[in-house]
């Protein structure tokens, strides 16, 4: 399967093509509300209750500020005692107080909430990232849309959440003050309303200006983090320092920081010029009420304890109205965002549909790569040029060539990480297109020249994410010289293998080479792949591998990449590659015998360790 991923340009013309309508919006609002119910049910049901209370209290805030300013005019004018003043300000206290209280309490849930969905988000991405083909990491733009739905995919859909509760919070707050109001002067409400027309007008375009700009920025906010990785990671500190790079890295981080902040320096001019257009208009529709407000007021149609209930709903209410079209434009703005995450999220559960299939076998009599055809994404050139080759159950067989030959590139294809563009890989005649990917991946254990050296206890390092046992991790540690250097830890296999942790220990290449080794041992898969299994061992430490490799194995069947000849001799059958084509197939003898670009390269290989003759 190729996988392709969107241009930038193509998003932004899916984002437009997105209308801004109620269906939308709806839309919205249930894919949004169904992640955040499934990943808090009870914060998210608490946050609801709590936005409403807070709305209600809201209105009550207004209603005692009317029942206070009657209770003050009647003491004035003496038809009341002082002491009737005393229930409008404890009421008003413990409304004022209740806010806060609730306020303060939703703070707190919103950030858990915020954290739960973070996790259910991260579970879904790294989901995906996993699951998507292997070749889709050597595209830029599967890059580009992997660090977009990192940085968006823990805050959007929380974002569109927070929005639909601000929403629904002002909403009922506006009905409810809006209540309050129309019972004071019915002619204010639909004035305020009008406040919110500018903020519509205006937060679309703020919406569209933000995704844009957050996409055409991806690229540079990938070479920050980048550069930030290179001058603070500990594998790179080594040659940091020895090359001096902290200087010229460290200015071209500097550059890239100045051309991000030059563009957000306008985006930014741009969006404040839409907000404060939104808000001029807002202000003057609000003026305009306070104006009708007088109007009446001197007109005699108020009296000063309705005037001042007014003037604190229309206050409360064009607050609650501007954050209901603010909710709005929240849902809309981060909605953009999130389509981009589902359809990350989709094309992973799209990858793992495709890679299923019919289980691979637990055994094989043979494994037959027939005229295999792969081109990397922008490759000029095939890696795989029309490649065959056959492995039998119980054989050593090994792949050499030079440098960009197609070596490691065949050996993603045995173990199911690439699909081949043309041609069939079988396992006992069933193409292994047909078979499930994950069943395929569990029959191989394959060990590349770049393996990953996970700062993990010492055991999990060797498990690798299979079941543990303990006499099996010690049974892989012996069989491949790795528990010499394992066992001496302080912790032994509990020891973490990495000095970024406290009490961790590291290992010297060589004994990484081992675990690694290790790992593939203990997978205990019916074919195993090495790739340069030997680049980190010393003569010596070579010399053994390979001359108890056919023990190690325990008959298992082993393929084994090398540019080392002197490595393959005793390998039952030996595939000889050149840009991306078998050139040449046989054992040492026949090989050599033939006289071709093995005995060539071999001979090159053995004249460097051997004494020139007079």
């Amino acid at each position: 399967m190729t996988q392709d991923f969107v241009d930038p340009v193509d998003l932004r013309v899916e984002a437009r093509s997105g209308r801004r309508s109620p269906r939308r919006l709806l839309a919205l609002c249930r894919r949004s509300l169904r992640l955040v119910r499934e990943a808090a049910p009870r914060p998210f049901a608490g946050s609801v209750v709590l936005q409403v209370a807070a709305a209600l209290l809201l209105a009550g805030q207004v209603w005692s500020v009317k029942i206070l300013l009657d209770a003050i005019l009647g003491t004035a004018d003496g038809d009341v005692r002082p002491t009737a003043l005393v229930g409008p300000v404890a009421l008003l206290a413990v409304l004022t107080a209740l806010t806060a209280l609730t306020s303060s309490v939703q703070s707190s849930l919103s950030r858990y909430l915020g954290e739960r969905v973070a996790r259910s988000m991260w579970r879904r991405v790294l989901g995906a990232a996993t699951a998507v083909p292997l070749r889709s990491f050597e595209s830029s733009a599967f890059y580009d849309r992997l660090r977009r739905v990192q940085a968006n995919a823990l805050s959007r859909p929380y974002q569109v959440t927070r929005g639909i509760l601000t929403t629904l919070g002002s909403g009922v707050s506006a009905v409810a003050v809006g209540a309050t109001l129309v019972g004071i002067a019915p002619v204010l409400l639909p004035l305020l309303l009008l406040g919110g027309v500018p903020l519509v007008l205006t937060s679309r375009r703020e919406s569209r200006l933000e995704f844009d700009f957050d996409v055409d920025q991806t690229p540079n906010q990938r070479l920050r983090s980048y550069l930030t990785y290179v001058l603070t990671d500990r594998d790179s500190a080594k040659e940091i320092r020895a090359f001096d790079l902290g200087g010229p890295l460290g200015s071209r981080m500097d550059d890239a920081y100045g051309t991000y902040l030059g563009s957000l320096g306008a985006h930014l001019r741009r969006r404040t010029v839409l907000s404060s257009l939104g808000t001029l208009g807002t202000a003057v529709v609000l003026a305009a009420t306070l104006g009708v407000l007088v109007l009446l007021i001197a007109r005699g149609e108020l009296g000063v304890a309705d005037a001042g209930a007014a003037i604190v709903a229309i206050r409360m209410l064009q607050g609650q109205i501007q954050a209901v079209f603010a909710g709005v434009q929240s849902v809309f703005e981060s909605g953009l965002f999130l389509d981009d995450v589902e359809e990350f999220l989709r094309t992973g559960e799209a990858a793992g549909v495709e890679a299923q299939g019919d289980p691979a076998p637990e055994r094989f009599d043979a494994v037959d790569v027939d005229d295999v055809s792969f081109t990397y994404p922008g490759g000029a050139a095939p890696a795989l040029d029309g490649v065959s080759l056959r492995v039998e159950a119980g054989q050593v067989v090994a792949v050499v060539g030079e440098n960009g030959s197609g070596k490691t590139t065949l050996a993603k294809v045995l173990a199911g990480l690439y699909e081949p563009d043309a041609g069939t890989v079988r396992w006992d005649d069933v193409d292994q297109a047909t078979l499930d990917r994950r069943s395929l991946r569990s029959r191989v254990a394959v060990i590349f020249q770049d393996f990953v050296r996970y700062a993990l206890p010492a055991a999990e390092n060797i498990t690798a994410g299979s079941p543990h046992d303990d006499d099996r991790v010690r049974a892989a540690a012996r069989a491949t010289g790795a528990d010499r250097a394992l066992e001496g830890l302080p912790d032994g296999y509990r020891t973490v293998l990495s000095r970024l942790f406290r009490g961790g220990r590291e290992l010297s290449g060589g004994q990484w080479q081992r675990v690694a080794l290790a790992r593939a041992y203990y997978r205990d898969a019916p074919l195993v792949v090495l790739d340069e299994p030997s680049s980190a061992l010393d003569a010596r430490a070579e010399h053994e591998l390979f001359a108890s490799l056919r023990d190690v194995l325990a008959g298992r069947t082993a393929v084994f990449i090398s540019h080392r000849f002197s490595t393959v001799r005793s390998a039952d059958r030996i595939y000889v590659m050149d840009a991306g084509r078998v050139v040449e197939a046989g054992d040492h003898a026949s090989l050599m015998a033939l006289g071709g670009l093995y005995a060539e390269l071999f001979t090159i290989q053995a004249a460097a360790y051997t004494e020139p003759t007079a």
